[in-house]
């Protein structure tokens, strides 16, 4: 395995660093406060390119390997404190833009993926309802063939992005009794008739990406809204749920080496009993701890990318950096609070905040103890 980057990788990963910091935090804590999902920075990042980083080029796209978007996604992390934002970008890429890239036929493509690219559609997946969270294949909302099209009945919740997306990848059953084999994809428009989109959740953190609702009562759609195949709806969910557990806390990466610095350079000025905290060992093992973490957790990330760029990588890796990503970035939070003491708890330090930002990737994308669950069927327990 070969992590070295060339000159032209590591100049993107700088330019994206200097974009992050320049254009995409400004009035974040009283964007935080108020909830308040930034559209205009949403299209400074389509325009800049990273809405399009992993698809084609003959779609507006940059044709980029996995690794060089994980790459992207770690700087994002280390300039953007956004981690709102940042998470509804990974959920339109991985969730919403990747399973049309893959399984879209060339109508829907050229229809969708060209605007989620650009920026224009902001898109997500619908999988979760009141009544199947981590048991996701138990869904109660259906779809019956009625003439040439198809009619959706049933709700989904807590998905994010919803308040402003303007399509959904919605999974729903088209015969229950088959179980996942019934399972379907469509691909549903924000003004179809029959689709309500609830009122925003308020959240304990990620305030900055919104969350509500789907509701379908009688919402028909045509044929062609379906995304692959009659009862392909699991092998459509289950490529596009590895890629996102594989790829969607990238930007922890560069989001732990940069609360790393800081509570390097904090413990290195703040002085108590006659010397700076760095020098007392409850301080310097914490940040030994938060270095070990960052680069095991960079490791891991970076083979699982290697892996997907050769057509290779299993569930069980995706899950395993899922899993090591979401704790590592949990516990680097608190370490970092920890270092700086009651500033860390205030809101002006930014340092609360990604505490709070960070509990949710433990529960997002598959909860940790489902990850285990996953690592521990593949080992054959």
């Amino acid at each position: 395995m070969d992590f070295s980057w060339s000159d032209e990788q590591l100049a993107y990963r700088q330019a994206v660093v200097e974009f992050a910091q320049k254009e995409l935090n400004s009035r974040l804590i009283e964007r935080d406060h108020d909830s308040e999902f930034s559209r205009e920075a949403w299209q400074k990042c389509a325009d800049f390119g990273l809405l399009g980083l992993p698809f084609d080029v003959e779609l507006g796209g940059q044709g980029a390997d996995y690794l060089t978007t994980m790459l992207a996604m770690e700087a994002l992390g280390y300039g953007c404190r956004d981690n709102g934002l940042i998470f509804s970008l990974g959920a339109h890429l991985w969730s919403g833009a990747t399973p049309i890239a893959r399984f879209g036929t060339p109508e829907q493509k050229d229809r969708y993926l060209r605007g989620m690219i650009d920026g224009s559609l902001i898109a997500v997946q619908g999988m979760t309802e009141p009544g199947s969270g981590s048991d996701a294949y138990s869904l109660a909302t259906t779809a019956t063939e009625d003439g040439d099209g198809w009619v959706l009945n049933g709700s989904k919740t807590f998905i994010t992005n919803a308040p402003v997306a303007d399509v959904f990848v919605v999974f729903v059953s088209v015969d229950r009794s088959k179980g996942w084999l019934g399972l379907t994809a469509f691909i549903v428009d924000r003004d179809t008739p029959g689709l309500t989109v609830g009122k925003p959740f308020h959240k304990m953190g990620i305030r900055t990406s919104p969350m509500s609702e789907l509701i379908f009562e009688d919402c028909r759609l045509p044929a062609e809204s379906m995304l692959a195949k009659r009862g392909s709806g699991m092998m459509v969910f289950n490529h596009s749920i590895e890629h996102e557990r594989g790829a969607i806390l990238a930007h922890t990466v560069g989001t732990m080496e940069r609360q790393l610095e800081e509570a390097v350079a904090y413990a290195r000025q703040r002085k108590q009993f006659g010397q700076t905290i760095g020098k007392f060992q409850a301080v310097s093992h914490r940040l030994v701890d938060m270095k070990v973490r960052l680069e095991s957790a960079r490791l891991l990330m970076y083979r699982l990318g290697w892996e997907w760029d050769r057509g290779g990588g299993k569930a069980i890796d995706a899950s395993m950096v899922k899993l090591v990503l979401s704790e590592s970035w949990v516990q680097s939070s608190l370490d970092a609070m920890a270092v700086h003491g009651a500033y860390g708890y205030m809101s002006e330090s930014q340092i609360e905040r990604e505490v709070r930002d960070a509990l949710a990737s433990r529960i997002y994308s598959g909860t940790s103890d489902i990850q285990k669950n996953i690592i521990a069927s593949q080992m054959k327990l």
